[in-house]
């Protein structure tokens, strides 16, 4: 007689697992790298876009430009209500889906209207009058993006960034032939408006398409207050965060003028290519795998993601600092020197907004969404008085100034709540402060190559090149031996079994859910 073994209800087999081990891994791996290919290729194209604008529009066009931009952004917030990630990390994404698509068609459907109706008397109190009809136009993309929430997060949860990829390529090529074309047959800022329309609803179809999803209405109680409960606070935490940025572009308008605002709009935009360029790779697998591979107490996961992300940010921001000027000289023009002071204080923020947004991703995967919102009201508080104070006797440069001291009392907040969730902070420092120590001789070499030219070009090449390889020396052992780490992580999860996070997390129907804060590059 043969005895087989047996193997307890509710288990895989072993070959299985590790098929399904592999997926995750190699899930995030290609997301990471197809991730990679888009951050690298459209921030480039946004970059040339940025420069064709800088030199078509007067500072104080570009302040209008900023208004507009910063409207739309924190209303978008609100459109997504933390829908899309609540189905990217739900381990009952499918069941949920009708009820999400319901519930963001009609919250975009409201935020259009409202914005639409109040455009003109949200651009008067903004002091930028002569944008309420931007406005106008720019609110229909509230709607359109919420008639995507669920391709979106079907193509995140899946990690199929490719998909991605060629959706934001059409996205911005569509966006900026339609900007180009508008902008030279003098339609001046609404050019913005328009080819945004049109860009979103090209790549909203595209997410129908690419996700293989269709429109599917409907309402499911449960599924419903689980997505109220988790969606709300995300929804705060969102809107208070990017109120927050915001905030500072609206003081220096009402307090400082238009052209005030262009400059620092412009410095503020090159201080967040780290958060663009290196946060949205990192976000776009960030909440898939953290919410498989976070749980227990002192978890290790955000620190091994940590350590390879904030090397890159504090070696971006370090070059932002210190070739601040002749980096706006030779991109944007002579007349954009004023922005080189905002960029040198504001280059510290951008690099400590990368850690700001990974950390989120983390709190949110953990379903740790009322933290989430609780640290947002934590940094309106220190950050709102404060501005206010800074910018009526300091200008836009006390701006600059306070968002980097308050970014990093932030980061003091959400290391206490990240420990108080389970992270392991012991283990996140030591993967902090490696990179610092190596600005340090980073930084004195640059310098010492801008004191020796008062060329630009060399200032910019040279000072940069050589910066960055005594930086890339000095970290190399370290960096190495934490990206081996990084990729490892994941291959202890199968691709669709959820883990216990604590309460709230992989819930039945109505789960928890994030939404990532996008930065506007």
């Amino acid at each position: 007689m043969t005895i087989r073994s047996v193997r307890p209800m509710g288990t895989r087999p072993r070959h299985a697992a590790a098929r399904d081990d592999a997926s995750v891994n190699g899930g995030i791996r290609r997301g990471l790298a197809w991730s990679g290919i888009s951050s690298l290729l459209l921030r480039l194209g946004t970059f040339a876009v940025g420069i064709f604008l800088a030199r078509m529009f007067t500072p104080e066009q570009f302040g209008l430009f900023a208004v507009v931009l910063t409207v739309q952004t924190v209303m978008m917030t609100l459109a997504d209500f933390g829908l899309s990630a609540d189905l990217i990390r739900s381990a009952d994404h499918r069941h949920k889906a009708p009820t999400v698509a319901t519930f963001a068609l009609v919250i975009s459907a409201v935020l259009t209207l409202l914005m639409m109706g109040g455009s003109q008397t949200i651009a008067d109190l903004l002091g930028a009058s002569e944008a309420g009809p931007v406005l106008a136009v720019m609110s229909v993309t509230l709607l359109i993006a919420g008639i995507g929430v669920v391709p979106y997060a079907a193509l995140q949860r899946g990690f199929h960034q490719k998909q991605v990829f060629l959706i934001a390529l059409a996205d911005f090529v569509v966006g900026t032939v339609l900007v180009v074309v508008l902008v030279m047959a003098g339609w001046g800022v609404m050019a913005l408006a328009v080819s945004r329309v049109v860009a979103q609803f090209v790549a909203v179809v595209l997410q129908f398409i690419l996700a293989g999803e269709r429109l599917r209405f409907g309402m499911d109680r449960t599924v419903a207050r689980g997505a109220i409960a988790f969606g709300l606070p995300v929804a705060g935490a969102n809107l208070l965060s990017w109120a927050l940025l915001g905030a500072d572009k609206v003081l220096v308008s009402g307090l400082v003028g238009a052209t005030a605002l262009g400059f620092y709009f412009l410095a503020f935009n090159i201080s967040n290519w780290p958060m663009s360029a290196l946060g949205q790779v990192v976000r776009s697998v960030s909440l898939p795998a953290f919410s498989r591979v976070a749980v227990g107490a002192r978890d290790r996961s955000l620190a091994t993601a940590l350590a390879p992300v904030w090397a890159v940010a504090v070696l971006a921001g370090l070059m932002l600092v210190l070739l601040a000027a002749p980096t706006i000289e030779l991109v944007y023009g002579s007349r954009w020197l004023a922005a080189a002071p905002l960029l040198m204080l504001l280059g510290g923020f951008g690099a400590l907004r990368t850690v700001l947004d990974l950390s989120t991703s983390y709190l949110l995967a953990r379903g740790e969404s009322a933290r989430v919102f609780w640290l947002q009201i934590a940094w309106m508080i220190l950050l709102l008085p404060a501005l206010v104070w800074a910018i009526g006797h300091m200008g836009s440069h006390g701006a600059a100034l306070v968002q980097l001291v308050t970014s990093i009392v932030l980061l003091l907040c959400y290391a206490h709540t990240l420990h108080r969730v389970g992270a392991d902070i012991r283990a996140a420092w030591s993967a902090f402060w490696p990179p610092l120590a190596a600005a340090v001789p980073a930084a004195a070499t640059t310098w010492l190559v801008i004191q020796l030219s008062e060329q630009p070009l060399v200032d910019l090449f040279l000072g940069g090149a050589t910066g960055a390889t005594v930086y890339a020396a000095t970290i190399w052992h370290w960096m190495s031996a934490r990206l081996a780490a990084a990729r490892q992580l994941g291959a202890d999860e199968p691709i669709d079994t959820p883990s216990d996070h604590g309460p709230g997390a992989w819930s039945a129907p109505g789960g928890p859910s994030p939404g990532p804060l996008e930065g506007m590059a």
